[in-house]
């Protein structure tokens, strides 16, 4: 094969030897990341053969000249699906398992006790009908706050409808595509956890007391970190389009009530992080399972901070 004639690792990519590859190249059956991968009628391609090809169209006119530059095309990598990455598969499958739950249950029509006890929140104190605490004969303390931190993370699979649920797995299979054959199972489900529990850390912050419910948290990482990874490539964001997606994800965070703020920046925060501390100790060279323990130790630093931070915010109802 290609790769062993060049002394390549056959199971890491040609051009990125820190990134795992389980993809080869159709035209030249080089291995590839998902960074690399270029979507083709059949397969995927390379970066090399996606310029070589596009370079003899611009011999024969059909390119028009603003890229017709002599730039590496993985600067323009746009990546394409990989079959079946079983870690986003099974938290897509998890998230409409809990919506389907909270449909049943009542949580999502009419109010009900699913968002009462899953639903993230520092502490709060519900009377009597709403959202939280239908039924109770009186004041109940409920959230991270008292005791409740699983809330943390079963927040992170509810939605507050249809609508937020379909963008949420449609970012997720998006990007985890791309992330998970370049991170591989564990190492992916590390960053997936860190960007979900950052974002209740940023809601225990700014919010507590809201009612936060929704992956976006965790989108918004796995957002941060597929840019982050580019960026420390040198490929551009904006020309693979995870740029303009994130900015019109900011923008619909701030310019939109009802959008819990923490949460979004708080997954984009730690996603970023987790992929910059991943990439460092890739490119030191560090035993793998010091590599893998990377994403998992921050998630358990988000949690312990979200956590501290719920127990510490001043309520100006019970102090």
């Amino acid at each position: 094969m290609v790769e062993s004639q060049s002394g390549v690792d056959p199971e890491t990519c040609h051009w990125h030897p820190e990134n795992r590859a389980g993809v080869r190249c159709q035209r030249c059956e080089r291995r590839i990341c998902a960074l690399c991968m270029h979507t083709a009628s059949v397969g995927f391609h390379c970066p090399d053969c996606v310029a070589g090809s596009a370079a003899r169209h611009q011999v024969r006119g059909r390119q028009s000249r603003k890229q017709g530059s002599g730039r590496r095309s993985v600067e323009q990598v746009r990546v394409g699906p990989v079959e079946g990455p079983p870690v986003t598969l099974v938290l897509v499958a998890l998230n409409l398992a809990a919506f389907m739950a909270t449909v049943f249950l009542g949580g999502v029509v009419g109010g009900s006790g699913v968002y009462d006890r899953f639903a993230s929140g520092g502490g709060s104190v519900t009377v009597d009908h709403g959202l939280l605490g239908i039924g109770r004969s009186g004041p109940v303390l409920i959230g991270v706050a008292e005791g409740e931190w699983t809330r943390l993370l079963t927040g992170g699979f509810l939605h507050a409808g249809l609508l937020h649920l379909l963008v949420n797995m449609f970012l997720l299979w998006m990007l985890g595509r791309q992330l998970e054959p370049a991170h591989g199972p564990v190492r992916y489900s590390g960053l997936y956890m860190g960007s979900l529990l950052a974002g209740s850390f940023g809601v225990m912050l700014h919010d507590p007391q809201a009612l936060t419910v929704g992956a976006s948290g965790a989108v918004f990482g796995l957002m941060a970190a597929a840019i982050v990874h580019q960026l420390r490539r040198g490929i551009s964001p904006w020309g693979t389009g995870l740029g303009g997606l994130l900015l019109v994800n900011v923008v619909f965070t701030f310019g939109r009530p009802g959008i819990s703020i923490g949460g979004h920046l708080g997954g984009l925060a730690g996603g970023a992080l987790v992929a910059w501390l991943v990439d460092v100790a890739d490119r030191r060279n560090l035993p793998q399972a010091m590599t893998t323990a990377v994403p998992w130790v921050a998630t358990a630093t988000f949690a312990v901070g979200a956590v501290w931070a719920a127990g510490r915010w001043w309520d100006p109802v019970l102090g």
